[in-house]
């Protein structure tokens, strides 16, 4: 069964925006490529997109969909600090993969609340699973919601730092992250 005609055109228009993100930043691509590049009109582009922001966010959700694979890592069958780094080296992975969507998703978050707003309810929608993560880890943990909010802050603000540079390599990084979790979670660090 072929996929219906709106559906062709919007997803060679997301398409052609993920070609032209690979090649150049968010500010610096323009509509009349996207469209060119997909085979329609401007138009069209503006029947399925407020502007590239709102592109940008529909671009995102294979991005949100390996993430969430990533977040599985933390009912692995290893020790706490392995299931951890398992669960951060995943995120890079992802990262690594949709690096330029990733910087755009920064630029187009900084200038869209829709982009804000998706990003923070895709954030939001892992905080049960990181609770439940650390309630099994302490039992009777206070509060184990608002730490599961800070903890993935933490994962969101160490994403931006491989996108944007740092002073921490990749390893430093990635065992720092995991020495947080872990402080932060039992008090001290665990293998």
């Amino acid at each position: 069964m072929s996929e219906p005609r709106g559906d062709r055109r919007r997803t060679a228009l997301l398409e052609s925006l993920d070609h032209h993100l690979r090649e150049s930043s968010l500010d610096s691509v323009n509509i009349a490529d996207i469209s060119r590049r997909a085979g329609v009109t401007r138009s069209a582009f503006y029947f399925y997109f407020e502007n590239k922001a709102a592109a940008v966010a529909a671009l995102m959700a294979e991005m949100y969909d390996e993430s969430a694979v990533a977040a599985t890592a933390l009912d692995g069958d290893g020790t706490p600090a392995e299931n951890i780094e398992a669960m951060v080296r995943a995120l890079f992975s992802t990262w690594d993969k949709h690096e330029h969507l990733f910087r755009a998703s920064l630029d187009a978050r900084a200038t869209s609340a829709t982009v804000r707003e998706l990003w923070d309810a895709d954030r939001e929608s892992f905080v049960p699973v990181v609770a439940a993560f650390i309630e099994a880890q302490r039992p009777g943990v206070a509060d184990a919601t608002a730490l599961a909010s800070v903890l993935l802050e933490l994962n969101d603000r160490m994403l931006e730092r491989l996108a944007l540079g740092g002073p921490l390599d990749r390893e430093r990084l990635v065992g720092a992250v995991v020495t947080i979790w872990l402080r932060t979670i039992h008090g001290e660090v665990r293998a």
